[in-house]
């Protein structure tokens, strides 16, 4: 707790922000009662009362009402489960929460804060995609909070060249590869983004390269976090998908949905259809047919597209349906394998639209895939077509 604290301390002396405490305010969302599983019914919140009121609110909701916490679920899941690679799992769950924590800040003040456009010089990430202000700060956020949990041996960042090793951590426990800020290109518009991050064990005999180039099929962790119009933390540790909101009167994660299903088949789908000169004739007729109610359930899919993957996936891990890049655009460690895991664990299916994603190995730290992801009947009957994946980018240019 006293750790926690001061991360939390850290963190508002870095933002150079009055108070974290009073960013934080806000509706408490439900969570779920621990011992029934049940869902709450949402405890008012303790904004619109007067500051003596907010005080005596928020210590009557600790006493009355505690709920399940990131952390706490965090901590119960690793103690059941020994020997499962979860025994320092606390402190980088809690290193993740408060990275994100911040970013949340971050994002909801960017305008305000003159953080909104290209970071200073222009620059571009290892991938080669332009740069943002916040896409800077994020990263540096987690990896500062990452790197003092003092559990992770390897950092890979999708917005640096290299994996490097922690310094002063090389016997710990874990390897850690994110995407600090997805969908950053939608932040001066205020469209949602979000965090991505996968955990793996790591290797010491192994180097900081070899150690972040795992196939997806061996994450212990992974999950992300989501900036919206609530902030959410979705998260598996490789027993169920779980989700988390973050409830700004107490500060904390909260369960609000234990272990969620995708439904088998859902009724939307989810790409750039401005691309399709593009697609091979398999993902076309996929479309098609999806459009006009041709496919195997024989309902008519929309067409559901933020252009955000962590939203678009988001959308479709509760609705059900395909989240699709059918182009080698997506970034198979920082994205793809992470995304896949979480939909995997909520009973759904990742695909390269050619093969199972998490059971790919590999080539490269920055390698780019087609993506597909959703319910599994979904999943199964695209992969069904054949020819999906997008190799060319001849006639859309941009």
């Amino acid at each position: 707790m006293l750790a926690h604290c001061a991360q939390l301390l850290a963190l508002s002396s870095l933002l150079s922000l009055p108070s974290l405490i009073e960013a934080f305010l806000g509706p408490a969302p439900g969570a779920r009662s621990p011992s029934t599983g049940r869902d709450r019914t949402p405890a008012a919140s303790c904004v619109v009362m007067s500051d003596q009121q907010q005080s005596t609110c928020r210590s009557s909701r600790l006493l009355t009402d505690a709920p399940a916490t990131l952390i706490s679920e965090a901590g119960r899941e690793a103690r059941g489960r020994p020997g499962q690679g979860l025994e320092d799992i606390v402190p980088l769950v809690a290193a993740l929460e408060a990275a994100c924590k911040g970013i949340s800040m971050l994002v909801r003040r960017a305008a305000i804060a003159g953080a909104t456009g290209v970071a200073s010089g222009g620059g571009q990430n290892a991938g080669g995609d332009e740069q943002k202000k916040l896409d800077v700060v994020s990263n540096d956020l987690l990896k500062g909070f990452l790197a003092r949990s003092g559990v992770v041996r390897v950092l890979a960042s999708e917005e640096e060249d290299e994996p490097v090793v922690v310094e002063g951590n090389h016997d710990a426990r874990y390897v850690v590869v994110f995407d600090p800020l997805d969908g950053s290109s939608n932040i001066d518009a205020s469209i949602p983004t979000g965090t991505i991050f996968g955990v793996y064990l790591a290797d010491p005999s192994k180097s900081a390269r070899e150690n972040a180039l795992q196939p997806g099929n061996k994450l212990v962790a992974g999950g992300y976090c989501l900036y919206s119009s609530s902030t959410v933390m979705v998260i598996s540790l490789g027993e169920g998908t779980h989700v988390f909101q973050l409830d700004r009167d107490l500060g904390e994660f909260v369960l609000t949905k234990h272990s969620i299903k995708m439904p088998a088949r859902g009724r939307s789908y989810s790409l750039n259809e401005a691309r399709e000169p593009d697609w091979p004739d398999g993902l076309k007729q996929y479309i098609s047919d999806m459009k006009t109610g041709a496919g195997q359930s024989g309902e008519r899919y929309d067409l559901v597209y933020v252009c955000s993957l962590v939203a678009d996936v988001h959308y479709t891990l509760f609705e059900g349906g395909v989240a699709m890049n059918p182009r080698s655009h997506l970034r198979l460690v920082y994205e793809g394998n992470p995304m896949g895991w979480v939909v995997e664990q909520a009973g759904g299916r990742a695909s390269t639209g050619a093969a199972a994603m998490l059971d790919k190995e590999p080539s490269d730290i920055h390698e780019r895939i087609p993506t597909f992801l959703g319910s599994e009947e979904d999943i199964l009957e695209l992969e069904s077509y054949g020819d999906v994946q997008q190799l060319g980018n001849k006639k859309y240019a941009a």
